[in-house]
């Protein structure tokens, strides 16, 4: 009994023999009734025993006062466990999920952005700003989490419980978390301010896609207008070819003159290169497309202008005169549907039907000529050979095969087929030198072509077929112009005697 109470008091010492656990209850009043039977039979040594008896009895009552403290101080250290373990237990729910959180975070605020426009700027800037406005509630979570561990330090501390190295639940200690919340902390203004350079970035980047579109807004429709109004002239019979040309050299120095413009956007476009700007929503127009329609503008007025200078060296070199310029030009302009200043063998070939040449297709039924069609055919502008003559009428106007006849290839070939053809006032004045002046005008008007005009018993021919437009068709058809019929003045004379007589 002595050495379980010093065991319960003291604790048992070190290589102390165990004593006995499993003591009777009823073994001290065994013992106190042994002593009064030896009190009844007057033992000599009663004093001696009585005295031993309440010394046992005396060492149990304080076994037992000393087994209920024991009780009560390891319920006590129990019920302190288990507030710890709780705490512990709560710490490793709430750190773990923090901890993930903070990971994520500076994950994201070292993530690597690329943006092209101040919309998308505009929408980081707005997910950090919502991202900013957590971390105080962050930092009050992190403080309630280290609070919980402060708790549990000060429960074991007060009633001198030794806790274990670490939290048996989570690895994540409140230095960890201490440590990445500095990290995080470092990282936001770091985040601010890349994003804030970015921002500018970007409104510099959408000044120069504004300042590149406005350009390129005024510059690609000037070039088209200028393309446009070069075709209309081209097309157009207003005036002699020489004030077409000097139009077209006032426009030729009027781009000359629009080419700063140009390289103003030039300039724009490299700085909005090197920026690495790669699309622009306020231009449809890039600078590519505007440097082919620029090389493409200065390449049709320098093609318009050899043009008109050739045709004009033509029409001198071939005597031809501006009306007949101006037949030609109406005649290829009507064929020339899409205005491409240029004809397809079909729109060539009725073209030539239309200045009276007979290309017709060879298997088309032919209608019987009679001898006044006939002659007008004569002529160079009505030599007929079908489909034959058309083939070699397009080589000569067409030698590269490339489908397509030039004006100034039906130009020439149209100076060469009427280089010998009379005009109707060379004809007039041929007949007068034969008449020796003595002609007079009669009152019919002959027609203009292979038609004859009198002189005695002769005729001269004269003249080719020009076109018209015809009264109900948008189609050129030949015609053969008025022109006074001559006749010598003795046979006019002659025929007036004798009706007089």
């Amino acid at each position: 009994i002595a050495a379980i109470a010093q065991e319960l008091k003291y604790g048992r010492p070190q290589n102390s023999p165990k004593p006995p656990q499993n003591i009777p209850k009823s073994l001290p009043e065994q013992i106190a009734a042994i002593a009064q039977e030896l009190n009844e039979l007057d033992y000599y040594d009663s004093p001696s025993v009585n005295s031993r008896c309440q010394r046992i009895c005396d060492q149990w009552d304080l076994l037992g006062s000393l087994t209920h403290s024991r009780r009560d101080a390891l319920e006590k250290t129990e019920k302190q466990l288990e507030t710890i373990d709780e705490l512990h237990l709560e710490y490793a729910k709430r750190a773990a999920p923090f901890n993930n959180w903070m990971e994520s975070a500076m994950e994201d605020l070292q993530d690597m952005f690329i943006v092209h426009t101040i919309e998308e700027i505009q929408g980081l800037i707005a997910a950090h700003d919502q991202f900013k406005s957590t971390l105080p509630e962050a930092d009050k979570e992190r403080e309630a989490i280290l609070g919980i561990q402060r708790e549990a330090q000060r429960i074991a501390e007060l009633h001198g419980i030794q806790l274990p190295a670490g939290n048996p639940y989570t690895s994540v200690t409140p230095q960890l978390i201490n440590s990445k919340w500095e990290r995080v902390q470092q990282l936001v203004p770091k985040r601010d301010q890349a994003l804030q350079e970015e921002q500018n970035r970007q409104n510099s980047n959408e000044h120069l896609r504004r300042q590149f579109g406005s350009q390129a807004n005024r510059v690609g429709p000037w070039i088209q207008t200028k393309m446009e109004e070069i075709g209309r002239i081209s097309i157009e019979m207003n005036g002699t070819l020489e004030d077409q040309l000097n139009h077209l050299k006032e426009y030729e120095q009027n781009i000359v003159e629009y080419k700063p413009n140009l390289e103003l956007l030039e300039q724009q476009h490299q700085l909005v290169q090197e920026a690495l700007i790669f699309d622009n929503q306020h231009s449809n127009y890039t600078m590519e497309h505007l440097r082919v329609g620029w090389e493409q503008l200065l390449t049709t007025i320098a093609r318009t202008i050899n043009e008109v200078e050739n045709q004009i060296l033509t029409r001198d070199a071939k005597g031809i005169s501006q009306e007949q310029m101006q037949e030609f030009r109406a005649s290829f302009n009507h064929f020339d549907k899409d205005h491409g200043g240029s004809l397809g063998p079909e729109e060539f070939k009725a073209c030539l039907i239309s200045l009276g040449y007979d290309v017709e297709n060879d298997r088309q039924p032919k209608r019987r000529t009679d001898s006044k069609d006939f002659r007008a055919l004569l002529g160079p502008a009505g030599s007929g050979l079908g489909d034959a003559e058309f083939q070699r009428i397009m080589a000569v106007v067409d030698p590269n095969g490339s489908g397509s006849v030039t004006f100034q290839a039906f130009i020439d070939f149209m100076s060469r087929e009427t280089t010998d053809t009379d005009t109707a006032e060379q004809v007039i004045n041929s007949f007068r030198v034969l008449a020796g002046d003595k002609v007079r005008k009669t009152g019919n008007a002959g027609r203009f072509g292979n038609a004859s005009v009198g002189f005695g018993n002769d005729s001269v021919g004269f003249g080719s077929a020009r076109p018209r437009l015809g009264p109900s068709s948008s189609q050129f058809v030949p015609v053969r112009p008025s022109l006074p019929q001559f006749v010598p003045v003795r046979d006019w004379e002659g025929r007036g005697q004798n009706k007089g007589a």
